[in-house]
């Protein structure tokens, strides 16, 4: 074994295996780039965004055993840009003497049932919640909480409001466990949710971390839409929130990226989610802080020191480019984007179909809703109907 683990008895920059190509990879091997790591990247598809901007990509698919087993033996250490990675696989590795971050533990988490009863147990505030399999279980928990509606949610693969429904009655109820077929769901009430939050903590090994800003994030069925940072709130919530998320962190011992979702409801923070990697919630960070989240998750995932989360502005916003039937793609309208000042466009080059992440704009600004209304006027000028231009200004 070398110096960086099974894969590297070579010398030169260690090497990180990235499975999956999607944005998220996309952005990590940029980061990957400005830091000297080698990288390498396993991706499924040919439309994914990573292939567009690295050269080193291997074609195979992250969830079969035996490509992640060879794809293991060319990296140092592998991260992952999705949860779709069984746990139980990446426990083989492990014992195989790879490195792998984050590790099965933590993997095993982003099954919401289990996260939820995982959380419950160790004392965090989560939402009610029942894990169901039949409508009578359904209807039963809608009665314990107040009636419908309620929240159904797939336990592994939901994101972006995939996976979750709003059940009104019966009738949806037995649709909804109809389309989950074999798996269970996840319920809980619909909740008067004040406001999102998101933390992101980078934690390596040996535990040295640092903690970014608590971010507002606002949500659009069931999609991130934007992000403010540092979220206005009060101090004693957004002190909470931080220690809640690492808390979590070093709880499950994560390595890399822990992104942690928080709701406030009647004045009090809850935990809704969790994610053991880079996340959409800490876009921002790539112009907006010391060092991005990619950025410091690689340098978690290699046990490197790691970087400041200072922010460089008052305030940062980032909204979402999302594809929709009615728009074009955004690529051909880049121009005009391009004449907002001090917006900064991230497309990822991905095929525009309506629900689809296709990018993000971040404006640094001294005040938030400034900062948000500059990100907001350049992606509505990727999304306008009329033809692209080039020397077309956005008015302000």
């Amino acid at each position: 074994m070398g110096a960086y683990g099974a894969g590297a008895d070579r010398s030169g920059p260690p090497v990180v295996g990235i499975v999956g190509g999607g944005q998220l990879a996309r952005m990590m091997v940029e980061a990957a780039s400005r830091l000297g790591v080698d990288a390498r990247v396993l991706a499924r598809s040919e439309d994914e965004a990573a292939r567009a901007v690295w050269p080193v990509v291997d074609d195979g698919d992250g969830a079969d055993p035996l490509v992640l087993e060879a794809f293991s033996r060319s990296c140092d250490v592998l991260t992952f840009d999705h949860e779709g990675v069984d746990p139980e696989v990446v426990e083989a590795l492990t014992r195989l003497g790879r490195r792998v971050h984050p590790g099965a533990a933590a993997l095993r988490l982003c099954d919401k049932s289990m996260q939820r009863t995982e959380l419950t147990m160790l004392g965090f505030p989560v939402p009610p919640f029942a894990v169901v399999r039949t409508v009578g279980e359904v209807v039963a928990f809608a009665r314990a909480h107040g009636g419908w509606p309620i929240v159904a949610k797939s336990p592994r693969g939901g994101f972006d409001g995939r996976g979750v429904r709003m059940l009104d009655g019966e009738e949806q109820a037995l649709v909804a466990l109809a389309l989950a077929g074999d798996a269970p769901l996840l319920l809980e009430p619909a909740l008067a949710i004040e406001r999102e939050l998101a933390v992101l903590v980078a934690r390596r090994p040996g535990g040295q971390r640092v903690v970014y800003p608590v971010v507002e994030t606002f949500q659009h069925d069931g999609m991130c839409r934007s992000t403010m940072a540092p979220a206005s709130i009060d101090p004693r919530l957004a002190a909470e929130a931080t220690e809640i998320a690492v808390a979590i962190a070093e709880l499950i011992d994560a390595v890399g990226v822990l992104a942690v979702e928080l709701f406030v409801v009647d004045g009090a923070i809850i935990v809704n989610e969790i994610a053991p990697r880079p996340h959409n919630s800490g876009h921002w960070t790539i112009e907006g802080c010391a060092t991005s989240q990619f950025e410091n998750h690689l340098r978690a995932v290699l046990d490197w020191p790691l970087g400041a989360v200072t922010l460089r502005a008052p305030a940062v916003a980032t909204v979402n480019i999302v594809g929709s039937a009615a728009d074009p793609d955004p690529r051909t309208r880049l121009p005009l984007a391009l004449t907002v000042d001090d917006a900064h466009v991230h497309l990822y080059g991905k095929t525009s179909r309506p629900g689809r992440k296709l990018g993000h704009v971040t404006t640094l600004g001294t005040e938030p809703g400034a900062a948000l209304d500059t990100a907001s006027r350049a992606v509505d000028a990727l999304r306008r109907h009329a033809a692209p231009a080039t020397d077309a200004r956005v008015a302000s």
